[in-house]
């Protein structure tokens, strides 16, 4: 059985032992969180789509840890001027362990 949930702008589609990236969330390492926003549950013939969610589905996941992404340059220029701009950017990320679908 997988769930499609929502979280941080972004919808990703899990199974229970999963681990997923996802943006920054509140709390410690070994935190205990529930997803509200089930979009999709099931499987096969079984699957309950929302309307935009599913009434009464949970997904529990428990907090692995926090880290930061790979650094992204945005680099500009303007040709035959000179001008150069160069800008840095490392996304707050948690790995989330989708402990249970209900």
């Amino acid at each position: 059985m997988y769930a499609v949930i929502a979280s941080g702008g972004k919808q990703f589609k899990v199974q229970e032992q999963d681990v997923v990236t996802m943006e920054r969330l509140e709390g410690e390492a070994g935190t205990k969180i529930a997803f509200s926003e089930v979009l999709a549950v099931g499987e096969g013939a079984d699957l309950k789509v929302g309307t935009p969610t599913v009434a009464g589905a949970k997904v529990e996941g428990e907090i692995v840890e926090h880290l930061r992404g790979p650094k992204l340059i945005a680099f500009k220029i303007k040709r035959r001027k000179g001008e150069r701009k160069r800008k840095g950017h490392r996304q707050e990320l948690t790995k989330v362990k989708i402990t249970s679908i209900a």
